[in-house]
């Protein structure tokens, strides 16, 4: 399913608030994880699925990657990464992550920050990864993690005071899709286990090189101490797999 809130006006204004939308990847408690998860790009052809803003985009020509492609379904989303990038080597495509062109081994590292949970047909999304990758090529991405996508309400049980007592787990095993809540707008997302996004990785072809469920490090709560429950449950889901 090819979904597009983000050229919604209001959406897109409220998405552009978020805190990792003004302040870019230092802002997002994930960050170190994810970036030391990453190869070496220098020289490399990088291809950015979901780029929003084109924040990884930016980082991976930082790192002299030799050129870089952010494709991205909303119209708005590009048009604020095109204002931030002034750089020739970053071309942005619209695109749904499910149908992105390409050339058969055309890229050397494949990335994806918190995309992945909106796409339907995971297992066809793989296979199409791993066919523009070249031999000894990179698949890294993030996604919520199942323990976070399996209730819809995606938020925390509350004592009569509105303590957080605890994350609500069930449904686990139920996969599909979930009708969700996302800065005060329904959207759809897919829950599947641990397992099913490994063996959907595995059945595409590809190694697995390391698995991560990351907490924002001492350095991310010192400077936003409103993360501090983040470390009680497992919100992201990190993979490295390799051609």
């Amino acid at each position: 399913m090819k979904q597009n809130k983000y050229d919604d006006p209001g959406f897109f204004a409220s998405y552009s608030q978020m805190l990792r939308s003004v302040e870019g990847l230092q802002a997002a408690g994930e960050w170190e994880v994810f970036r030391n998860m990453l190869p070496a790009l220098e020289g490399k052809r990088v291809l950015d699925l979901g780029c929003g803003f084109g924040w990884h985009c930016r980082y991976a020509r930082e790192q002299r990657a030799a050129a870089v492609t952010g494709v991205d379904l909303s119209a708005r989303m590009l048009e604020r990464a095109a204002a931030l990038t002034n750089d020739p080597a970053i071309v942005y495509r619209l695109e749904p992550i499910e149908a992105f062109t390409y050339t058969r081994e055309e890229y050397d590292v494949v990335i994806s920050s918190l995309a992945f949970h909106y796409i339907a047909d995971i297992t066809t999304l793989f296979r199409r990864i791993y066919d523009c990758l070249k031999p000894g090529g990179s698949l890294i991405f993030s996604a919520e993690h199942p323990v976070f996508t399996a209730l819809p309400a995606q938020d925390w049980y509350y004592d009569q005071h509105g303590n957080r007592l605890h994350w609500p787990l069930d449904n686990y095993q139920d996969q599909g899709i979930r009708h969700t809540s996302f800065l005060d707008n329904e959207v759809i997302k897919y829950h599947r286990t641990v397992a099913a996004w490994l063996n959907a990785l595995i059945d595409a072809g590809f190694s697995i090189r390391e698995v991560a469920e990351p907490t924002p490090s001492a350095a991310v709560l010192e400077k936003y101490p409103e993360m501090k429950d983040e470390k009680r449950r497992p919100i992201f889901l990190m993979l490295a797999v390799c051609k």
